[in-house]
């Protein structure tokens, strides 16, 4: 099945998926213009879920949401339902009051694996029925309806995955807040700034404010945020695109290749050649 809704006024999609023998994406090559946001849902058996090269367990009855730019690929794409949207249909940032998910929910990496307890898939199943039903529903608000349930589907799954993140802290805790909006300046700044220094400022905090906050929700520092993010952009170049080394160290913000080289293998093990080389190996032996 594959449900899918194009709001003539913006141009925005909403896609609605399941039991396709076919469902990947290749964000820096073939999928570079499909910038959709996808929350996946396993309904099968355990299965590997490939993120940016990476393999994952992906348990049953579990959700992963994840960012239009991660690449992926299911083992079981039968056993997958998926909701997609992009920007134009929905824009998470500019309705952030409504979802308050900006800077968590699709900011987390690969981490953020939501498993659904036995309530929360018979409410999920209720919602996925009513959206089946409004997209073979034509009619003038159509797509108003079918964005209403976006927003109580991304609300439903940002109040799960803060129920296992930080279990004690309100939705709208404003130290919450601050650690959003932490990851958000991150996700548009990193290519050029490095220093936890640089988002405190903005943020009017400082950097043993925003350390203290991180801990309440995550297992890694501020600056061990903005690295894994250079680094996961830097695989991705390596992996997907045939950019130069010297090519992805000016567009990650540094100066000096030799640096960036040393960088990347210090927190990765590898040269950059050398991770590109092991990947394309890896490639031609399946």
């Amino acid at each position: 099945m594959k449900l899918t809704l194009t709001d003539p006024k913006t141009g925005g999609d909403l896609l609605l998926l399941s039991e396709q023998q076919s469902f990947d994406r290749l964000f820096y090559s073939r999928d570079k213009d499909k910038k959709y946001f996808t929350i996946a849902w396993n309904k099968g058996d355990q299965q590997r879920i490939t993120i940016d090269g990476v393999l994952h367990d992906f348990m049953p009855n579990t959700l992963i949401p994840l960012m239009f730019d991660q690449s992926f690929s299911f083992e079981r794409p039968f056993d997958i339902i998926a909701w997609q949207f992009n920007r134009e249909f929905y824009c998470i940032i500019d309705h952030d009051a409504e979802v308050s998910c900006v800077g968590f929910l699709f900011c987390m990496g690969d981490e953020l694996f939501i498993k659904l307890d036995e309530p929360a898939q018979y409410k999920l199943n209720l919602l996925l029925n009513v959206f089946i039903e409004e997209l073979n529903t034509q009619d003038s608000i159509q797509s108003e309806m079918l964005t209403i349930l976006l927003k109580r589907l991304i609300i439903f799954i940002t109040r799960l995955a803060m129920s296992k993140f930080a279990p004690d802290v309100k939705l709208h805790d404003q130290r919450l807040d601050i650690f959003r909006k932490f990851n958000l300046l991150v996700e548009g700044n990193f290519r050029t700034e490095h220093t936890v220094n640089y988002y405190a400022g903005i943020m009017n905090k400082s950097p043993k404010t925003l350390s203290n906050i991180f801990a309440l929700y995550y297992q890694r520092t501020p600056q061990q945020v903005i690295r894994e993010r250079i680094i996961t952009e830097a695989k991705r170049l390596l992996y997907y695109t045939s950019k130069s080394v010297k090519q992805i160290t000016y567009e990650l913000g540094f100066e000096d290749p030799a640096y960036f080289a040393k960088f990347f293998k210090k927190h990765t093990s590898f040269a950059p050649l050398e991770f590109r080389n092991n990947l394309l190996t890896v490639e031609v032996g399946k």
